[in-house]
């Protein structure tokens, strides 16, 4: 441009009438697109506690702890980890589980343990071994996404009965024996591949 100054006088003459470009934040909240990706939760109502969103973030910003003893499995999103990717949110199974909020301002002062947000989900244990199998909600979403093909595995039709009162399961370790009776127990894989075969072959010689 032959004339910067002049070109430079208008823009400063147009800020002087229209005003500033530049929002006003922080006195006056920024206007935010609906398909923006802020700050992370979890919808405690719809989360399974599947620990999908742990397994595809890229940054690791979500840990997954399972405490066999209280029953309960911890899922903590770190988001001061986190790359806002939405991930998370793409590959949750119920799909609003997880959710990326309107959310822009965390900045913190202190400590960093402290920026996280998280759900807390009941584990069902094995009742031969006690080893964690997922989470009863979790179960009872797959019998709910399967529908009538759910009563080809024991474990869905014992959650399904449970959910509908007809029997009480309490989806923890009762150190019972492999017999043929485990069949319509609650069991791991390990577990339940062993009373099939104690079933089959009966105890081996």
């Amino acid at each position: 441009m032959k004339f910067p100054k002049l070109r430079e006088l208008g823009e400063a003459i147009k800020a002087l009438i229209k005003g500033p470009y530049t929002t006003k934040f922080p006195a006056k909240p920024a206007q935010i697109d609906p398909n923006f990706r802020g700050k992370v939760m979890y919808n405690e109502k719809i989360c399974v506690g599947c620990g999908a969103c742990a397994e595809v973030c890229p940054a690791n910003a979500i840990d997954v702890t399972d405490d066999a003893k209280t029953k309960k499995r911890c899922i903590v999103h770190h988001y001061d980890m986190c790359i806002f990717c939405g991930q998370c949110h793409a590959n949750c199974p119920p799909v609003d589980g997880i959710v990326l909020t309107n959310e822009y301002d965390m900045a913190f002062l202190g400590d960093r343990d402290k920026q996280i947000t998280g759900v807390e989900k009941e584990l069902a244990l094995c009742e031969c071994c006690g080893e964690v199998i997922t989470t009863v909600d979790h179960l009872r979403f797959l019998s709910k996404k399967l529908g009538a093909l759910s009563y080809s595995n024991p474990n869905l039709i014992l959650v399904n009965q449970d959910e509908m009162g007809l029997i009480e399961v309490k989806y923890e370790k009762e150190e019972i024996p492999h017999q043929r009776a485990n069949t319509m127990r609650v069991l791991c894989g390990k577990c339940r591949r062993k009373a099939a075969l104690k079933e089959e072959w009966g105890e081996p010689k």
